[in-house]
Parts: structure tokens; C-alpha cells; sequence
């Protein structure tokens, strides 16, 4: 199944319990579509959320709103029946919003382009954490929910875990030889996994995270751009080939190759709410939804929760790392945008 976007996409996600997919566009539009699998999808919304890219989207609140960032630094929530804005914070970052997360039901987080994660509490209605721990671009964000940590990638390199109990930075890796582009935690928490710019997964043992433990080489040299996990033992890559695979992790081997997009690289790939289809983009302004009992049969009775379970934060041998570290000015996308990062407003209404 296909959706022509008309523009290219930047990032997808599916809603938790409707067959809703949102697509955030380079123009700053904001789409979201209905879809069956014996029908043709129908665009519900066309809403031009900001005046740059659209680079993150988010269902939040159930399903009831879309979160949405940009280079021009500001996030946006929609209201998904009426597509009207619910609210805006013009200065959400300092530099261009690159990704955007769930956390749990009530906090959300945010990176951006100088290397800055924000969680934001959506109860208490302001910025609550701030973690200026990288010198790049974030790339991706997962969250090991029963450990309450944040685990990042980023453009400089390094893998960093952010502490939201203690609200530090507590550990940071080594850099790598190139930039980290992706993030999984597998093997229910005692493994994360992080694509690169190289095609090289790197290993990280859940504790030791200054140095990768492991580094498996047979997808590169395409970047690997995007993952999903699949259960505790697979995920699912995209590549800048367009090739999306499937690889097992502990043993370390590329299983098969599952689908093709395009020959363009797969910007980001997503799971719908019931685990049917699995959704990739790329440059080529395609949205496909591909069928996962056609091309991974059996692939309905892997897990549905893609942070891993911590055992206890009692074993873990990581350095603390002062969450207010100096940090350059390097960055992968260029932003003028001027923020503050304290505390606002921005969820009063949600």
C-alpha cells in the first residue's frame, strides 16, 4: 500500500489504536491519513504546522493530539479530529527540533540540532529536565521506561543515558569513528544497539556504556538510518540503499532483506498500533505501508514493547557526566532560531 505525500516526509508515526498514520513534510505541513488494508487511504488532515521542515511528529494524549517540531524551533500540538492548534511554543529550543518521543503518559522529549534533550511535563505544563550532553545533532531517542532513562545518539558520536530520576547525565560513551544515527534496547535490557553513518551496528551492554562490547559489519557501508525493534532478538533496519532488513542480534547476522522502498535511504520506519503494517518514507515522497504477516510471517506474535526491561539500577557501572557540559557549535542543519530554555506555557491546553 502507498500514499503519495506530494513532498518528502521527514518522520511517521501510526496512532496507538486507530488505523491513523501523521506524516511531518519538508514543508512544514503536517498529514495525517486513514488507511485499511482493502481500501485506498484517505488524507483526513492537511495542516501547515510550521514555516520550516517538519522533521518530528508524535501522537500524544491517547491519540487525541499530534506533537510536531522544526528547524524553526518551535513545537506545535494538534488536535487530530479538527486539525485546529491546540497550542505552540515558538521557543522550544535554542536550535532546530529534530526528534520528538513519548516517555510516559503525562512527559514527552524533545532533541536538537546542538545536541540538547528537553523532557517535557505535560501536567505541570513546563519544561521540566534539560540535558545538554552532546556537541551534535540528535538522532534518535529511545527510552528504557522501568530504569526511567533516556538513551540518545547523536552526530558527535557518542551514545549518552540521561537519568530523569536523578535528572543527570549519567553516563556517556567513547566516540565512535563516525556519527550515530539510530538506537534499539534489546535482549530485554541488558543490550543497545546503534546504527551509524558506517553501517555498523555497535553493541552496548546495559552498564558498561563507555565502550561498545560488540560491532557487527556485514550491513555496511550503507548508513544505517533508522531501526525498529522487532522482539528481543530481532529488529528490523533501513538503509540508505532503500533496502529495509532484518537482522538478529546475539547472534549477529542479517536474516534476509524484507522489503525495498526505493533507491533512495529510508528516512524512518514505525509499527502500526496493532503491529499489521509496518510503515517506512524515504526521498522518493512515498509513504508505504507494508504488510508484515506477507513479508515476516508469524511476525504478529513478537512483542509490541520496544524498550527493554532493566533489572535494577543497583548493577549499573556507569561515570556520571555533569548534564551542563560546554559544548561547540557544530551542528548538522543550520538554526538562527532564538529560545530560551526555561519553563513555559506550551501544554496548558492538552
Amino acid at each position: 500500500m502507498e500514499i503519495n505525500l506530494e513532498k518528502i516526509a521527514f518522520d511517521i508515526d501510526f496512532h496507538p489504536s486507530d488505523n491513523l498514520v501523521a506524516a511531518g513534510l519538508i514543508n512544514g505541513d503536517l498529514h495525517l491519513y486513514r488507511y485499511n488494508a482493502d481500501s485506498v487511504p484517505v488524507r483526513l488532515l492537511e495542516v501547515h504546522a510550521h514555516t520550516e521542515s517538519c522533521r518530528a511528529v508524535r501522537f500524544i494524549n491517547g491519540g487525541r493530539a499530534l506533537l510536531t517540531g522544526s528547524p524553526d524551533c518551535s513545537i506545535m500540538a494538534t488536535d487530530v479530529e479538527t486539525g485546529s492548534t491546540i497550542a505552540r511554543f515558538d521557543n522550544a529550543h535554542d536550535a532546530a527540533v529534530n526528534r520528538l518521543i513519548n516517555l510516559t503518559e503525562s512527559t514527552v522529549a524533545s532533541g536538537d540540532d546542538e545536541g540538547c534533550i528537553k523532557v517535557w511535563d505535560i501536567r505541570e505544563r513546563s519544561c521540566s529536565n534539560t540535558f545538554d550532553v552532546h556537541e551534535d545533532y540528535i538522532s534518535d531517542i529511545t527510552f528504557a521506561s522501568d530504569a526511567m532513562k533516556i538513551l540518545a545518539t547523536s552526530g558527535d558520536g557518542t551514545l549518552s543515558v540521561c537519568n530523569l530520576r536523578r535528572n543527570k547525565v549519567q553516563a556517556q560513551s567513547e566516540f565512535s569513528e563516525d556519527e550515530l544515527l539510530s538506537v534499539v534496547i534489546m535482549k530485554n535490557g541488558r543490550k543497545v544497539v546503534c546504527g551509524s553513518q558506517t553501517g555498523i551496528l555497535l553493541l552496548y551492554s546495559w552498564g558498561c556504556f563507555k565502550d561498545c562490547s560488540d560491532r557487527f559489519i556485514d550491513l555496511s557501508p550503507n548508513s544505517i538510518d533508522t531501526m525498529l525493534k522487532l522482539d528481543e532478538d530481532r529488529i528490523i533496519t533501513g538503509s540508505e540503499n532503500g533496502l529495509i532488513n532484518l537482522v538478529g542480534i546475539l547472534p549477529n547476522r542479517v536474516i534476509q532483506p524484507i522489503a525495498e522502498h526505493s533507491e533512495y535511504p529510508v528516512e524512518r520506519l514505525a509499527f502500526s498500533h496493532d503491529r499489521k503494517f509496518l510503515g517506512s518514507i524515504a526521498h522518493d515522497q512515498l509513504l508505504k505501508l507494508w504488510d508484515l504477516d506477507n513479508i515476516l510471517p508469524g511476525s504478529g506474535t513478537t512483542q509490541r514493547n520496544e524498550a527493554g526491561e532493566i533489572d535494577s539500577d543497583d548493577d549499573e557501572m556507569d561515570v556520571d557526566v555533569d548534564s551542563k557540559s560546554n559544548k561547540g557549535n557544530k551542528t548538522k542543519h543550520a538554526s538562527n532560531g532564538q529560545a530560551s530554555g526555561g519553563s513555559s506555557n506550551f501544554f496548558a491546553d492538552l
